[in-house]
């Protein structure tokens, strides 16, 4: 089974911490030469001097509230870099509350920030895929895809809308050897995590722990998932051994999900 990415080039998003650094540095242990996304600065330097084999790794400062500001940094970027085979979409998820009470600014702003910059990100890529016939489009989403998650509001709305535009983009892009998947992570150990559960603390007059436990009873595997174990699906996915596999959901998630 090939999954070696030697001589690919991959572009990470929201990789200074949690799931996407996970998954820039799965990728450079396969052999790939990563550029990490993210908009502090300070922390991608640290996490370039941590990809393993040290090589030309290198960082793109960018802000996802601001898509025409990302264009305009990714566009040279894709110029003067050369063809990237692999780019992982990846930011961090709406604030939590019910969905009645969120305003509709926050829908704008979660669509912007998902959505948009997925497909600002896309556009800058996909020629030098198309002309290398491989390319690998991998989003990190939610199992919010698949079952809406409590409390949520926002965040399961705008999950569905990528899912159909990876959906979509899959069915385009096939013929030229590109695939377009979304991992569905579970509840997985990151500041995202405890954050919820915080949020969801201050709502109920329960404390962290308690919110935690309640979550960890419903996951068959009885833990939390480790942010490395999405990355290694991610590194699959991105593998020559995976190309065959396009416009799929993956869950991650320890076996939460009530359906298939």
């Amino acid at each position: 089974m090939e999954l070696s990415l030697s001589a690919k080039n991959a572009v990470v998003c929201g990789s200074s911490q949690g799931i996407g650094k996970a998954v820039a540095v799965e990728l450079a242990r396969l052999g790939a030469r990563v550029t990490l996304v993210a908009r502090n600065e300070q922390a991608l330097q640290q996490v370039v001097k941590e990809l393993q084999p040290l090589a030309a790794h290198d960082y793109l400062v960018a802000d996802f509230t601001r898509p025409e500001e990302l264009r305009e940094r990714v566009q040279p970027y894709a110029a003067a870099h050369g063809p990237v085979h692999i780019l992982v979409n990846n930011t961090g998820g709406p604030p939590s509350g019910t969905i009645v009470d969120a305003q509709v600014e926050a829908f704008v702003e979660a669509f912007r920030q998902h959505v948009i910059c997925n497909h600002v990100l896309v556009q800058a890529f996909v020629p030098g895929m198309k002309a290398e016939r491989y390319g690998r489009i991998i989003n990190i989403v939610s199992t919010s895809v698949k079952q809406p998650i409590r409390n949520l509001g926002v965040s399961n709305t705008t999950r569905w809308a990528v899912a159909g535009w990876a959906k979509t983009l899959a069915t385009e892009l096939a013929p030229f050897g590109i695939t377009v998947n979304n991992i569905l992570p579970g509840a997985t150990k990151t500041e995202r995590l405890f954050s919820l559960f915080e949020a969801r603390a201050r709502q109920s007059g329960k404390t962290p722990e308690e919110i935690a436990a309640e979550w960890m009873a419903e996951i068959p595997a009885g833990r939390f998932g480790e942010p490395s174990e999405i990355a290694a699906a991610a590194a699959f996915l991105a593998s020559p051994a995976a190309s065959y596999i396009n416009g799929i959901n993956l869950p991650v998630d320890g076996g939460r999900l009530g359906c298939l």
